[in-house]
């Protein structure tokens, strides 16, 4: 799709979301860190992962793809400027669909005691470009995929 200049948009928008998990900082944290870790709960259950790597340090980089039942496919590249292990984790990223830009997006995911679990709170400002995406769907999908965290490591704690 070949959008002109008149067709161009972006939308700029900040939201946060809060979890309490019953589990230690250290154990969210790792399920954030950790790749193998994290196949288990991001990304949408239903849907084939196409590729995935990740580097996770401080300018390291985060790789996944996700292929669509309509034969398209959604991307997600993560580049990590700050990790205080245990505690917070800063990146930016950026989503494709079929290789097309639809959004960037800087989060901020901290990690706070809370009694013997942990409080998650997800920060983030995007910018959706074009109508390719909203604010409203990647806040759908990102209280989606914290649903999908606390069901990882609830599971993780009845294995320990």
């Amino acid at each position: 799709m070949t959008l002109t200049d008149q067709q161009r948009s972006s939308e700029h928008t900040t939201f946060v979301i809060q979890r309490t998990y019953p589990a230690s900082p250290q154990r969210v944290f790792h399920a954030w860190a950790d790749g193998e870790a994290k196949r288990n709960w991001f990304g949408p259950p239903e849907l084939p992962v196409g590729a995935y790597t990740m580097d996770f340090r401080e300018g390291g980089r985060e790789h996944m793809s996700i292929d669509m039942p309509d034969g398209g496919t959604y991307s997600f590249d993560a580049h990590y400027h700050d990790i205080v292990p245990g505690q917070r984790i800063v990146y930016t990223y950026d989503m494709h669909h079929n290789q097309q830009r639809i959004s960037v997006s800087v989060a901020t995911i901290e990690f706070q005691p809370a009694g013997e679990g942990t409080k998650l709170t997800v920060t983030e400002q995007g910018v959706y470009l074009d109508g390719l995406d909203t604010s409203a769907q990647r806040e759908h999908g990102t209280n989606a995929l914290m649903d999908a965290l606390g069901t990882y490591v609830q599971s993780k704690q009845d294995d320990a």
